[in-house]
């Protein structure tokens, strides 16, 4: 039985258009086809998957849900990749960002539009109960216009599920949030903060389990730390930037990603419009290989499961360009491109042919 990959496309649609897209993999060539759409709420900008494989669970960037926006939970058809609208639940905020925990029984989202993180039970049949926890932030950092309050921008499960890393661009913290997966709670119990005036966005542990890394919007730089798995704590340990020292005009970082194999990490400017490449050394130092052209707007990217290609979603050119990652951690565009609506978020899905 050949393997088949399948590719869930978040994005920006809204109205009559407002769909979630998903493609097919060639994985001899890297090259993405189009499969079909599936009707859902406004802006399913971030997506999540089920450890199973079975569900999607796709966060709406609205207002009209008590004065937020929602999470949506879809079954997965094994044959076609098609969706079916299971339910939603209110986010208690206007959510960008959303995580399933590794034993498959809850879902995170953070809440950006009010500065928040809220966490949903996923009954036996994939769909969402009612919110079990809801975590306000409260505070501010330096940057008038950007911070004036919290504004939690991704939430993250580390590996051994134990923990839940939540970066606020608000604050310019990283909280750490004990989980409580018997209770469905988040429970507190460590802060790391950045350079005032960064703003963290999205956020990446090393494969090796002993770094972690977070990507900061306003600033255009990376902040590495050594993570303590057993004691939950993060210690600064390096900030680079994450464009050229020439670079001008106005830029914000997007993703963030680490190669499986743990040897190169990529973030991606918006902007400069590029994915900025680095070598990490055996420490989870960076060390800067240059940057890679790609469309504009680079909001997203992913790394292939078997770390050979990265896909990065254009999400002004309506572009999901495809490039090889080479031995050397550089990146080489392959020519293969999908063209589809707004590509803010992918996510992969291994699964097999029937």
């Amino acid at each position: 039985m050949a393997d088949r990959q399948l590719l869930y496309i978040g994005n920006y649609t809204k109205g009559a258009d407002a769909a979630i897209y998903h493609a097919e993999v060639d994985t001899a060539s890297g090259a993405l086809r189009q499969l079909g759409k599936t009707k859902c709420e406004d802006a399913p900008s971030y997506l999540s998957l089920h450890p199973s494989g079975n569900y999607l669970y796709a966060v709406s960037e609205v207002n009209t849900h008590a004065g937020g926006g929602a999470v949506s939970a879809f079954a997965i058809d094994a044959d076609s990749g098609d969706l079916t609208f299971l339910n939603l639940q209110p986010t208690g905020g206007s959510p960008c960002h959303n995580t399933v925990d590794s034993s498959g029984r809850f879902v995170l989202s953070a809440n950006y539009g009010g500065g928040s993180v809220a966490v949903h039970p996923i009954a036996d049949d994939g769909s969402l109960g009612q919110m079990s926890d809801f975590r306000q932030h409260e505070g501010s950092s330096v940057n008038p216009q950007r911070q004036e309050g919290p504004h939690a921008h991704s939430i993250n499960v580390d590996p051994g599920n134990r923990f839940a890393f939540c970066a606020d661009l608000g604050l310019d913290r990283v909280i750490v949030y004990g989980l409580d997966l018997d209770a469905g709670k988040l429970q507190d119990h460590s802060v790391v903060a950045v350079t005032g005036g960064a703003g963290p966005r999205h956020f990446a542990v090393h494969p090796r389990r002993q770094q972690a890394y977070v990507i900061n919007e306003i600033s255009n730089t990376i902040t590495a730390f050594n993570w303590d798995e057993t004691a939950g704590t993060l210690t600064q340990i390096q900030e680079l930037s994450t464009v050229p020292d020439d670079c001008s005009g106005t830029t914000h970082t997007a993703d963030i990603h680490i190669t499986p194999d743990g040897r190169y990490l990529y973030g991606s400017n918006r902007g400069h419009d590029s994915i900025a490449m680095y070598a990490i050394d055996g420490a989870g130092r960076l060390t800067g290989l240059g940057h890679q052209p790609v469309p504009a707007n680079p909001r997203n990217f992913v790394v292939s499961a078997d770390g050979a290609y990265l896909y990065s979603g254009g999400a002004r050119d309506n572009t999901i360009p495809v490039f090889h990652i080479g031995d050397d951690g550089l990146l080489t565009a392959t020519g293969n491109c999908l063209e589809t609506p707004s590509p803010v978020c992918l996510k992969f899905l291994p699964q097999s042919r029937r």
